[in-house]
């Protein structure tokens, strides 16, 4: 390695340095500190502690209050989960931060498949010209235990050695402090949290680690631990045990500065607010910088083929704004102030982005009696308008839809979409109410709950407020003086990624207990630092955050592109819909236990062929006496490209499983602007329908700057079924206890769902008293009555507070739907049930096999010895489709990493050596995800309910090469026909020319072109050069009747 020179000269030098500091460590000589010159550049990397300092501001502050005239530099590139040598992006190919790296990980090791040139930790710094450097390690680490700490040793030793090798200023090597993990705060009398005795014997060991480590290189080290620890025994300073709050930070901050710079009196402490101020604007503007939203656009896989045109500027611009705000810090601190507005004036210019959209007629947006003539709905069902953006502009964008406990409809909007462009105002998304005050069923009352926010994907009740998705951040919002305003916003969770901002946590849903699902897409590398561990995740899947035991759990790490609706259903089984891709999957097989960088075997489609659309957004299942009695039970999904409306899908049992069939598509439109984007049963039984409602959808076809992207469109739609009375509301808010467990009762799976909700924020001891008394007055004749108990059982979930008596009597239920239930809850209640492992091993003997899958779920989940056990009496019986992968990877997962020795593969006989390379290499092409198999499938047959022809005898495919090369190159749209069938081409099929170089393109055309049962020539990259270079001029997309008049398909081979 290239610092091993080095590394021997440290050595040397150390070695005798390090006896006489051993032998006279006792006498605490004076400390080194760091020292501070005039402009230095002081960079902070390391973990989820010195992460959040960024949007707490102390540390900058105290840093330039202290130092006033030294006009520092400060950049935080600090990220949850970071260890010294495992760093991963998902716009970077490698995770490790230095060479060498790898050796000290095993299971991070695997490849995640990221991809992009976001540049690595080196490049970050010497582009920032590092003077200091603060690096925060250790808690990630310390879960490992006492047998990790050598490892982590030897981690930071080559960390330290790589480090001291570089001259990032360009002069000499860095100043380094190394700082220890905080102590854990026990906050167990007020949450039920660990109580911090065995993840402070971890923390202890880790800080004494880093501590031995600085000795040995004469590095300086910072004690955070002890310090912390002695705070936490006189007042909370942490919001979980693990992160700091504000007061917290304030401490932390100036302990930081004390220890790493020595105590140095502020002499300017009437600036400290102005100052703060300075440093929080800056840090948003280094944010949407080194943290840049939808980064997969700037520097990712999708950096072209449009992003080259716009973000190499708005990069140039938001640095330049970034400094700007660096001179604005150097000016408060003498009590001056800088034209922000004048100096960003000054900044990079951004070229305008021209549309390449050219079906105008789609442009034209459609209002009143004009826009609600285009729908066509299933007879017996109505659709009415409840409200747009003509009566409330604040409605534009609409992502996710939910009715409170008092009937009142949420909406979070998000015009800022796809994210903030440097030069714009800041965001200004919202989560807002509407309201019907008259009883006209149209909305005629706006409140704002919560404004200035950025990308609100997803946003779930609870009795401590509101959760909402913000980019890195799962933000609790609260309302403390009763306005329907927030007032109050705290970080809960930190390190989501916002890599593509249509893929982050978004759909939220709550199971019965409250615990909040979430939905991530592909392309995505989460670690998020917990009061459990390090929650790391990659590439699509599911989370679930219990908020009363503070736990994120990654429930499910699957092979799903983006996933934008989850749903349960009155057994609390959850479902989940693609979105990018067709399919409806039933999530609990797919949610063992993960392990990084590897997707979950996930369950069967259960969509029949024919209904198949993508891409698909919201899920609902049908359970309100409004609608007719043969629908209910049903799902729902909406559509919005190609097929655009709302499908209704027949749930069937199937085994251990489950199968649909259509039913009915309940809403079609051929407004070609409207996407239905959510929906939510409202109290009265009806139907609300969230419409994004805009003219481009696409991210690979358009720039995601095109101008028109729209941001002021928005509707919600009502649907009713007028032949059947309304349901009435059932009392939820303000209702009595008993009264809420009556609820419990109805047929509304949203009643239910929002009287739960209410019961959470009650006194739990009446609330558990209730439910004892209400379930030994249950009918027990009543065919509800295993149902009703079940209701109860959740609703003690629900409390924290799992009633055992009934826990027990439902895992021996007589209808195993009941059963199934009771296990899912056995599942994430082990910390109350002691017995658990011995009631899990007598659900995996139970008759019926969806008891037993669950139960093989749930035993992933539990240490290897008793998982083994688990799965041992399982496979006394049968194991099905459905029940052997998951089986089979909960083993595979207990075995460490080993990388995979690639197998050979079947290629086509008639083509040649070369030729066989290239089908091999246009396979790997054709299914990476946004790529060819999205819209046209792994099979090639596409979706012919959603507009997008089959690849498999298609005479474009099969016909000219240099027309197929053309389409490829360029991206075709418009009107097309397909072996004899006409598809409308409203969403352009992406230009491949910025993204595959010719030999790529010849590879992946070979392959379609040999697949599907497709037997044309392979095509060479000399051929697609040649095209390329005689097409240069061509500008735009190609549309079918333009390549026809020069390619006819009479002139195919």
């Amino acid at each position: 390695m290239t610092y091993k020179p080095t590394i021997a000269l440290l050595k040397a030098i150390i070695a005798p340095l390090s006896f006489i500091l051993l032998f006279s460590f006792g006498c605490q000589p004076e400390k080194p500190f760091l020292k501070i010159s005039q402009g230095a550049h002081i960079s902070l990397i390391g973990n989820n502690l010195c992460s959040r300092m960024m949007n707490y501001g102390h540390f900058e502050t105290e840093m330039q209050l202290r130092y006033p005239d030294s006009e520092l530099y400060i950049r935080n590139m600090c990220d949850g989960g970071d260890t010294p040598g495992f760093r991963p992006h998902s716009g970077r190919v490698s995770p490790w931060a230095f060479p060498g790296a790898e050796k000290f990980q095993t299971d991070l090791a695997q490849n995640s498949g990221s991809e992009g040139h976001f540049e690595t930790p080196d490049e970050w710094l010497a582009r920032h010209k590092t003077d200091i450097i603060i690096a925060c390690f250790g808690f990630s680490e310390s879960y490992a235990g006492p047998e990790g700490v050598d490892n982590f040793k030897a981690e930071l030793s080559a960390f330290i050695e790589h480090t001291l090798s570089q001259k990032y200023n360009d002069s000499i090597p860095p100043q380094l402090a190394l700082v220890s993990p905080i102590a854990f705060q026990d906050l167990s009398d007020k949450y039920d949290l660990p109580n911090g005795d065995q993840e402070n014997r971890n923390l202890s060991l880790y800080a004494n680690a880093i501590k031995e480590v600085a000795l040995q290189y004469q590095v300086l080290f910072v004690d955070a631990f002890g310090p912390t620890q002695q705070w936490f025994a006189e007042e909370q300073l942490t919001i979980d045990g693990l992160q700091l709050n504000d007061a917290g930070y304030q401490k932390f901050s100036k302990l930081l500065v004390d220890e790493t710079f020595g105590k140095k009196e502020v002499k300017n402490e009437d600036l400290r607010a102005s100052v703060k101020e300075a440093v929080l604007e800056k840090n948003w503007f280094w944010h949407n910088d080194y943290k840049i939203p939808n980064g997969v656009h700037v520097f990712g896989r999708r950096y072209r083929p449009f992003g080259n045109e716009n973000y190499p500027e708005e990069l140039i611009k938001v640095r330049q704004m970034t400094a700007i705000r660096d001179t604005a810090i150097w000016k408060a601190l003498k009590g001056e102030k800088h034209d922000l507005a004048a100096a960003d004036a000054k900044t990079q210019k951004l070229t305008p982005i021209e549309t390449n959209y050219t079906l105008t007629d789609n442009v034209r947006y459609l209002y009143g009696e004009e826009l609600m003539s285009h729908f066509k709905m299933a007879p017996g069902y109505k659709i009415e308008l409840f409200a747009s953006e003509e009566d409330f502009p604040e409605l534009a964008n609409p992502s996710q839809i939910s009715f409170d406990n008092k009937g009142r409809l949420w909406v979070a909007v998000m015009p800022t979409y796809p994210h903030y462009k440097p030069g714009d105002a800041r965001p200004d998304d919202k989560l807002i109410i509407l309201e019907d005050t008259d009883g006209d069923f149209k909305a005629d009352k706006l409140t704002v709950f919560a404004d200035k926010l950025h990308i609100p994907a997803g946003f779930e009740f609870a009795p401590e407020g509101v959760y909402i998705s913000q980019g890195t951040n799962l933000k609790l919002y609260t309302d403390t003086d009763g306005d329907d305003k927030a007032d109050k916003s705290e970080i809960i969770l930190s390190g989501f990624d916002d890599h593509d901002t249509h893929h982050v946590i978004s759909a939220f849903s709550a199971d019965p207990s409250g615990a909040i699902y979430m939905g991530e897409g592909v392309f995505l590398h989460t670690n998020v630092e917990t009061p459990y561990g390090t929650v790391r995740a990659t590439n699509g899947g599911f989370y679930r955050y219990n908020p009363q035991r503070k736990r994120l759990e990654r429930t499910a790490q699957l092979s799903i592109p983006n996933p934008w609706g989850i749903a349960f259903d009155e057994w609390g089984q959850n479902f989940f819909a693609h979105t990018s891709g067709p399919d409806v999957n039933w999530m609990m097989p797919g949610s063992i236990k993960s392990k990084y960088g590897l997707a979950n075997p996930g369950s069967r489609n259960l969509i029949e062929e024919k209904h198949r659309v993508r891409p698909t957004s919201g899920l609902e299942f049908v359970y309100s006496r409004h609608f007719p009695d043969e629908v209910q039970g049903d799902m729902l999904i909406n559509n919005t490209i190609g097929f655009l409306g709302t499908k209704m899908h027949q749930v069937i049992d199937d085994g251990t499983g489950f199968k649909t069939k259509h039913r009915l598509d309940l809403v079609v439109s051929d407004d070609p602007n409207f996407r239905p984007v959510d929906m939510e049963f409202a109290p009265d039984g009806s139907l609300y329908l969230a419409d994004w409602h805009n003219v481009l959808v696409g991210h690979m076809q358009h720039n995601a700057r095109d101008p028109l992207r729209d941001h002021v469109h928005g509707k919600i739609y009502r649907i009713t079924y007028p032949s059947r009375p309304l349901v009435t509301p059932a009392k939820v808010d303000g209702a009595s206890i008993e009264e809420l467990l009556d609820n419990l009762k109805l047929p509304e799976y949203r009643t239910r769902y929002r009287s739960r909700r209410e019961l959470r924020e009650r006194d739990t001891e009446k609330v558990l008293a209730a439910i004892e008394k209400w379930t030994n007055e249950l009918d027990k004749t009543d065919q509800n009555y295993e149902k009703f108990l079940l209701e109860g059982l959740w609703a003690s979930w629900g409390m924290n507070a799992i009633d055992l008596k009934l826990l027990r009597t439902l895992l021996k239920a007589d209808d195993y739907k009941v059963r199934t239930a009771a296990v899912r809850v056995l599942r994430y209640t082990g910390h109350q049930v002691s017995e658990q492992a011995g009631l899990l091993k007598m659900a995996a003997a139970d008759e019926n096999s969806r008891v037993r899958l669950e139960a093989i779920v749930a035993a992933s989940w539990l240490d290897d010895d008793a998982a083994k056990e688990i799965l041992a009496v399982a496979a006394g019986k049968p194991l099905d489709d459905w029940m052997e992968k998951p089986y089979q990877a909960i083993l595979d997962h207990m075995v460490p990493y080993k990388p995979e020795v690639a197998g050979n593969e079947l290629v086509p006989p008639m083509l040649s050596k070369e030729e066989q390379q290239l089908f091999l290499a246009g396979k790997e092409i054709y299914m990476r995800d946004g790529y060819c198999n999205t819209c046209h499938q792994p099979d090639g047959k596409g979706l012919d309910a959603a507009g997008f022809p089959p690849l498999s005898g298609n005479e474009w495919v099969q016909g000219s090469e240099e027309r197929l090369i053309k389409i490829t190159l360029k991206g075709l749209y418009g009107p097309i026909t397909v072996a004899g069938k006409d598809y409308p081409g409203q969403v352009p099929m992406t230009p491949f020319g910025g993204l595959l170089n010719d030999q790529e393109i010849a590879a992946v055309l070979t392959y379609v072109r040999s697949s599907f049962g497709n037997l044309a020539d392979a095509v060479t990259p000399e051929k697609v050069k040649e095209v390329r270079e005689s097409s240069s001029s061509k500008t735009g997309f190609y549309t079918p009747e333009e390549l026809l008049k020069e390619h006819p398909h009479e002139n195919d081979k």
